[in-house]
Order: C-alpha cells, then sequence, then structure tokens
C-alpha cells in the first residue's frame, strides 16, 4: 500500500472522549426530564381548574344565598309598602271622616244656636204680641178718662209697663207729625188734609212696636193729603 492510498484515522483524546460522553448524557438526560416536565404541568392544570370549580360552585352558593337574602328583603319591603299604603289610606279616610265630623257638629251648633235664638225670640214676639194690646188699652183709658182719679194709678201703671218693654228690647214706634211714611214701619189707615206736607205723617193712631231690628207691630197712621 502506497502512502497516498493509506486512510486517516482520527484517534480521539481522552479529553474529547469524555466531551462526547456528557453530550450524549446531557441529552438524555434532557429527554428522561422531559415527560416528568409535562406530567407536572398537567398536574397543575388539573389543580388550577378543580380550584375554578370550587371558587364558582361557591361565589354561585354565595350568590345565591344573597340572591335569596335580597329576594326576601324585596318581598319584606314591597310588604311593608303595602301595609303603609293601607296605613295612609286609613289615615286619610280617618281624616276624612274626622272633618266631616268637625263640619256636622259645627253645623250642629250653628243650627242649635239659630233655633235656640228663633225659640227666645219668637217666645218674646208672642210676647209683646200679648201685652203691646195692654198697653194701648192703658192709652186708652187714660184719653177717656181724663178728670178721673183712676189717671194716677194707669199712668204708673203704663209707666212700669214700658220698662217692662224695654226690658226686652222692645220699642214703641210712635213717629212725630210731618215725619215720613216708612212703610216697613207705618200702615196708613186713610189720608187727611192736613197742614203737614204732603205724604207725610198727619197723627198716629195707634202706635206700633219693633224689637230689634224686627217690626213687631206697625204703627198705624194718618197720612196728610193735598189741600184743596
Amino acid at each position: 500500500m502506497s502512502d497516498d492510498d493509506a486512510v486517516d484515522v482520527e484517534v480521539e483524546s481522552p479529553d474529547d472522549a469524555a466531551a462526547d460522553a456528557a453530550r450524549t448524557n446531557g441529552t438524555a438526560d434532557a429527554t428522561a426530564e422531559e415527560p416528568t416536565g409535562e406530567s407536572t404541568d398537567a398536574d397543575g392544570a388539573g389543580r388550577g381548574a378543580a380550584d375554578r370549580e370550587a371558587l364558582a360552585a361557591e361565589v354561585a352558593e354565595h350568590d345565591e344565598a344573597l340572591a335569596r337574602e335580597v329576594a326576601a328583603l324585596e318581598a319584606e319591603l314591597d310588604e311593608t309598602r303595602d301595609e303603609l299604603l293601607e296605613t295612609e289610606e286609613e289615615v286619610e279616610e280617618l281624616t276624612s271622616k274626622l272633618a266631616r265630623v268637625k263640619a256636622d257638629f259645627s253645623n250642629y251648633k250653628q243650627r242649635a244656636k239659630r233655633k235656640q235664638e228663633e225659640i227666645r225670640e219668637r217666645a218674646s214676639e208672642a210676647l209683646v204680641e200679648r201685652i203691646t194690646p195692654v198697653r194701648n188699652d192703658l192709652l186708652r183709658a187714660l184719653d177717656q178718662e181724663a178728670g178721673s182719679d183712676l189717671r194716677p194709678g194707669v199712668e204708673s201703671t203704663l209707666e212700669k209697663f214700658d220698662e217692662v218693654l224695654a226690658d226686652e228690647g222692645v220699642e214703641p214706634i210712635d213717629p212725630d207729625p210731618g215725619e215720613a211714611v216708612d212703610p216697613a214701619r207705618h200702615q196708613v189707615m186713610l189720608r187727611v188734609e192736613s197742614d203737614q206736607p204732603e205724604g207725610t205723617v198727619h197723627e198716629v193712631y195707634e202706635p206700633g212696636y219693633e224689637m230689634g231690628d224686627r217690626v213687631v207691630s206697625e204703627a198705624k197712621v194718618t197720612v196728610s193729603a193735598d189741600e184743596e
């Protein structure tokens, strides 16, 4: 064999062999560790999913309980609102009834007061209607008995009688001659020739009586007419 045909054979040194062995072992170790790493990731993912499911279940359970509590509170609130509305309606109804009762009582008091006043007025008017003719009779007696010994007694009686009428608020309607005729207080008996102005009172035939602003009886008068 010639030198040109000789094959070069590389002889690895001990250091190179050790390096190759280290690389081979590193690769094998890395290959052997890979399955172990995948298992760890799977376990972590499983535990994370379980934790999330547990948390979701806990949140769901917590939310459901809270929802039930809120629903219960809302139901209680609605019931309270209904009760409050009913109470307000009852208060409004009672207030309205109270206002009506007050109005009715006020009206009753006013009616009772008016009725008492009317009864009192009618009683007084009835009394006046009974006693005024007596006074008129006394007046006529005085005219007829001008020279009689009865006159002083009749005058005294008439004076006392007038005091009684005054105490009852009764005043005589006794117009003076020449006074204008008041249709509400004077009753014209006839017209006569007179020196008084036409249409005025000539003479009082019979006095009338009034009590307060009410005419109990009109004064009977004669009225002057034109002299022909």
